[in-house]
């Protein structure tokens, strides 16, 4: 029984580290998401300036045993939209 709880808090706990911490950026209406190295050619937009996402790469850099956490961080959240570009 306490095997279990622990796999369950486990399981929990990395649910909520996979949550990371890019927010999506929406200008006059269309919305502008977070991009990563794996679908950077899909989701970026020239016309939007975009920062690196420190907290992912800290969960990333964290969580790198996992193998699970830093691809879905670095390949598709690393890159958060912060505005338009002037």
């Amino acid at each position: 029984m306490k095997r279990l709880f622990l796999v369950l808090l486990a399981v929990l706990l990395l649910a909520g580290c996979l949550s990371g911490c890019a927010d999506d950026l929406t200008v006059n209406g269309k919305t502008y998401e977070s991009y990563g190295f794996i679908d950077k050619d899909d989701e970026r937009d020239p016309g939007i300036e975009y920062d690196l996402c420190i907290g992912n790469l800290v969960w990333s850099v964290i969580l790198f045993e996992t193998a699970i956490a830093p691809i879905y961080f670095l390949g598709f959240s690393i890159m958060e939209p912060v505005g338009v570009k002037q």
